[in-house]
């Protein structure tokens, strides 16, 4: 179930989350703008359970707010599913080594 929360569920709800928000935030302002608040805003999300973190957790969001933007004007479909995708791989090696009891 671990596994499960963290590959598939988690990075569904959070992309749901991230993208509906930058679709509100891009008819406000400019891509780049709307990208970094998005990794700002989920690295702060992220700080409020381990602080340290939120240091680290930004990149990656912004890689996938990018992702998300670049894929938007060609397919919404694609612009959700896509980030989902990387979303889920990039935890399964952290989600593995909790797993196995490797993770310290």
């Amino acid at each position: 179930m671990l596994i499960f929360g963290l590959v598939v569920f988690a990075p569904v709800v959070e992309t749901l989350i991230m993208g509906t928000v930058l679709l509100v935030l891009l008819r406000f302002m400019k891509p780049v703008t709307a990208i970094v608040l998005s990794a700002v805003g989920w690295g702060i999300a992220h700080s409020m359970q381990f602080p340290i973190w939120g240091l680290t957790i930004w990149w990656p969001f912004l890689v996938l707010s990018t992702l998300f933007v670049a894929w938007r004007e060609r397919s919404l479909w694609l612009a959700f599913a896509l980030p989902m995708v990387a979303h889920g791989m990039q935890n399964l090696g952290p989600a593995l080594l909790i797993v196995s009891g490797k993770a310290g």
